[in-house]
């Protein structure tokens, strides 16, 4: 396989598979397993059509198009400032939560080495660490970011079959449909699989090769999904849902992804335990916050017509961390929280958008050379589900 599909798959994967992977069983643990599986599949679905919508629209547009660029050149003024809003949004919200969930384990991390950091120290030098990766562009981010899914996918295999001796049946069988009333599951598990934002970039990267972008979409997408069933079979198992150290507990305590840590660490009492933890939980927000990272430069530079070279990409890079590194200074404890936020965003960015821009472009772009499958039907059921999941996210 290409290695520049290879690289855009583990893009795609990276930046799918992070934070949102250890809020997922947090905040579906009510539901149970086998209700957060049903939910993990209706999601990918969703979430993957809207980003093959995306990419189909992407097509029609000159290279280095943002979702702006392209709701112009199909819904108009309003569709764009819609789509420029609500990327901002968006991307801000999970670049808050993954500067609070990785300072936090920052912190932790630098605890157990001895060395004790407040909590806006450890927000400061995460950012400031990480983000001179996305500062020296997409080829070095490409191939940390290789480094860091090579780690992530072992220590994952390797806490996967460590935690597995510890796992309850009782714990998986315990389901609560109810907990339906309150959408942070919902939302949270379609924050979940929001990648599609990369699109854009990954065109680029890709030459605008259409075969190699919808291979990436697709087994970048499939991946995160049977990783995420067996996170949640694993976590669930272990950890049961009440307690003082309960998944309830861990989802209400002040930085849920250093509680989550913590709590695997004490449950297996093994040291190899503790240090796969560590790493893993740890390169999950990296590579989540690198994704994010790139695609608002790519969408700033877009927005203002700014060539990233010289002055213009510092001036990006401080417009694209220091408004969620403020955020998180007076609020560190915003991970559940933004990524409820980011899940309402990614509805109506990368499934309602989308859908609308496709129904209205493919009038005037009849000769695509790609076009998502299903006509119409689709696209006026993928618009119906988004609006649907906006409500019943304002509403409960």
């Amino acid at each position: 396989m290409d290695s520049k599909i290879i690289g855009s798959i583990l893009l795609i994967v990276g930046t799918t598979v992070g934070a949102g992977m250890l809020a997922l069983p947090i905040a579906t643990a009510q539901l149970g397993f086998a209700g957060s599986i049903i939910l993990l599949f209706v999601s990918w679905f969703v979430m993957t059509g809207g980003a093959l919508l995306l990419l189909e629209v992407n097509l029609w547009m000159p290279a280095n198009s943002s979702i702006v660029t392209m709701a112009r050149g199909t819904i108009g003024p309003v569709g764009q400032f819609i789509s420029w809003l609500t990327f901002m949004l968006l991307l801000y919200s999970v670049i808050c939560a993954y500067i609070s969930g990785g300072s936090g384990l920052l912190q932790y991390l630098c605890h157990t080495a001895g060395l004790e950091l407040s909590s806006s120290e450890s927000s400061i030098l995460f950012t400031l660490i990480f983000g001179t990766v996305i500062y020296l562009g997409i080829r070095v981010t490409d191939y940390v970011n290789r480094g860091l899914m090579f780690v992530k996918l072992g220590s994952y295999a390797l806490l996967v079959i460590a935690l597995i001796p510890f796992i309850s049946s009782d714990n998986l069988a315990y389901s609560d449909f109810s907990v339906l009333r309150t959408s942070t599951a919902v939302i949270v598990t379609a924050a979940s699989f929001g990648f599609s934002a990369i699109v854009p970039s990954l065109r680029i990267y890709l030459q605008g090769d259409m075969l190699k972008l919808r291979k990436a979409i697709l087994i970048g997408s499939l991946i995160p999904l049977v990783l995420y069933i067996f996170w949640d079979m694993v976590i669930m198992g272990v950890i049961p849902l009440h307690g003082q150290h309960g998944l309830a507990s861990i989802m209400n305590a002040s930085n849920s992804t250093r509680a989550l840590a913590a709590n695997l660490s004490n449950t297996a009492s093994n040291p190899f335990v503790t240090l796969i933890t560590k790493i893993f939980t740890s390169i999950c927000v990296l590579t989540s916050f690198l994704g994010a990272s790139l695609c608002l430069t790519d969408f700033l530079a877009d927005a203002f017509a700014m060539e990233k070279i010289g002055i213009n990409r510092i001036i990006i890079q401080a417009a694209v961390y220091l408004p969620p590194l403020i955020i998180v200074l007076f609020y560190p404890n915003a991970f559940i929280r933004a990524l409820e936020y980011a899940g309402i965003y990614s509805i109506i960015l990368l499934v309602l958008i989308p859908a609308y821009m496709a129904m209205r472009g493919r009038h005037k772009f009849k000769d695509a050379a790609y076009r998502v499958p299903g006509g119409s039907a689709f696209l006026i059921g993928m618009m119906m589900i988004s609006v649907v999941a906006i409500i019943y996210s304002i509403v409960c």
